[in-house]
């Protein structure tokens, strides 16, 4: 069993950077591949950026591509999102889902059996 905590969202204006983290727990967490997805309101939740259990393989979506940052500190069992020159299509929901030891089919909701309860990102314009 795994299970995922985030923190890190807030109000921000646009053009400033937040980090968000992902904290988990469970024997498997640091072997497992971890995703970040958002959710804006009346959307569907959809992908951010990925990344496997080493770190050594990230894959981001091209709307983020450039401006975001996804890493981990196996260490400290967490994963962090580092949104940079955030824009008001940036507001939604963030959630971190665990996935397993593989790095595949990643943009895939599916593909992940473990989510945390989310945290809330607002840009201002």
């Amino acid at each position: 069993q795994v299970q995922v905590v985030e923190s890190g969202g807030g109000l921000v204006q646009a053009g400033g950077s937040l980090r968000l983290s992902c904290v988990g727990s469970g024997r498997t967490f640091s072997s497992s591949t971890v995703g970040w997805f958002r959710q804006a309101s009346g959307k569907e939740r959809e992908f951010v950026a990925a990344i496997s259990g080493s770190g050594g393989r990230t894959l981001s979506s091209d709307s983020v591509l450039g401006r975001f940052t996804i890493s981990r500190d196996n260490a400290k069992n967490t994963v962090y999102l580092q949104m940079n020159d955030l824009k008001p299509e940036d507001t939604a929901v963030y959630y971190c889902a665990v996935s397993g030891p593989s790095f595949f089919a990643v943009l895939q909701i599916t593909q992940y059996e473990y989510w945390g309860q989310g945290t809330q990102v607002t840009v201002s314009s």
